[in-house]
């Protein structure tokens, strides 16, 4: 089994890492470290700098948690997959076995996540394996 952290250093994601790392200690399982990477708009020379932009990032967030996890001892895999968030934390989740997703929220209220398609919104209605969501702090 394993942790799976949907991860891109926004401030309800840094937090979210630091309770993965607590789920992922408390029951001796790895994290695996997801970042979804799909561009948007269509294909062509726009799409393909984009996309490399974004997977770039993906990079430098996902190193920071890395070594985040390495501190407190925490076997990491890391992932960065061309599908929207969500769909990339599901999949993931499942090809590891995952015991649950864990996922930052920007405190926006439920009708905002509904109409603008939020990542935690996502997860709690199509994923079958549990979603913890943490808030940011305030």
């Amino acid at each position: 089994m394993s942790v799976v952290l949907g991860y891109d250093e926004s401030p309800g994601a840094v937090r979210a890492l630091r309770a993965a790392i607590e789920v992922s200690v408390a029951f001796a399982e790895p994290l695996v470290l997801v970042y979804g990477a799909a561009a948007p708009g269509a294909a062509g020379e726009e799409y393909r700098a984009h996309h490399e932009a974004i997977r770039q990032a993906g990079h430098i967030a996902l190193d920071h948690a890395v070594r985040a996890a390495d501190e407190a001892g925490v076997p990491t895999t890391v992932e960065i997959l061309d599908q929207r968030p969500a769909q990339a934390l599901i999949d993931a989740a499942s090809r590891h076995e995952a015991r649950l997703i864990v996922v930052g929220t920007w405190g926006e209220s439920p009708m905002r996540g509904a109409l603008l398609g939020s990542t935690p919104h996502k997860l709690l209605h199509l994923s079958s394996i549990p979603v913890l969501c943490v808030p940011t702090e305030q």
